[in-house]
């Protein structure tokens, strides 16, 4: 397929997320396994002291991961700091964090005007609360009101989805650029948000398949949350993040840098 400028391959990227999971394993492997150990320890540890190790523990793996990702080999990977296995803890992961606070923050602000929003307006709709209670669905309120207030509900749930998906570039663009960047990355998917959304929900298959297990009862207790930590972050990580580091190569239209950013 040819490629824009400003554009992407969806197929294209998504062959380099594969070849990339490949790598991310041969390059990485170290800090696949420690994350995964991390949020495993969470069974046998003290609650704060699990997060505190499972985030830090991340923070290694996203920032081996992405220096992967936005690299050509495994000198460029190293040019831009990775260690040995993947395992190591620089000015990068420190960016990385800062990155995932902003984009957090922002994201909990839309999340909150958005609930806010909804709740007024069902608030104004005039639904019938004891129907409600009562699952009388016929007699909540008029369909037309329904049909609103479902097509309104999707609509922000939409926004929300897309402008997670327009952020989701923050964490190659922070390693490849040595600099925090959170809203800044709104800005690479101008032009390439469908290809870039479309090949998110792909590779989020692993998480879909385990949200699928836990509902149906097979991914539970102990053994289902070793599960959830070993395909999270030896599955799902390495995919979604290899795949956007495709995206941001392309997007962003420069190559991978050369120099070191810690």
């Amino acid at each position: 397929m040819s490629q824009a400028r400003d554009g992407f391959g969806l197929d294209e990227a998504l062959a380099q997320s594969g070849r990339g999971f490949v790598r991310a394993w041969r390059e990485a492997a170290g800090a696949i396994a420690l994350s995964a150990l991390a949020w495993s320890a969470g069974l046998f540890l003290p609650t704060g002291v699990a997060a505190v190790a499972a985030v830090l523990c991340f923070l290694v793996l996203v920032g081996a991961l992405s220096r992967i990702a936005v690299s050509t080999d495994a000198l460029g990977a190293r040019a831009l700091g990775l260690g040995s296995a993947g395992l190591q803890f620089g000015a990068t992961e420190v960016r990385l964090l800062a990155g995932f606070a902003l984009c957090g923050v922002f994201m909990a602000m839309i999340l909150s005007v958005a609930a806010l929003a909804l709740l007024a307006l069902y608030g104004l709709a005039g639904l019938d609360a004891e129907a409600i209670r009562a699952r009388d669905w016929a007699g909540v309120g008029a369909p037309w009101k329904l049909a609103l207030l479902g097509a309104v509900t999707v609509a922000a749930l939409y926004a929300v989805i897309a402008l997670a998906a327009r952020l989701s570039l923050f964490a190659p663009a922070t390693a490849a650029e040595g600099r925090i960047v959170s809203l800044q990355a709104m800005g690479l998917t101008k032009t390439g948000f469908w290809p870039l959304l479309g090949g998110l929900i792909v590779t989020a298959a692993p998480k879909l398949a385990l949200v699928l297990g836990w509902g149906l009862g097979v991914v539970r207790g102990e053994t289902g949350w070793v599960v959830w930590a070993v395909v999270l972050n030896g599955v799902q990580a390495p995919l979604t993040l290899t795949f956007l580091g495709a995206a941001y190569r392309r997007l962003s239209s420069i190559s991978p840098r050369e120099n070191a950013h810690g």
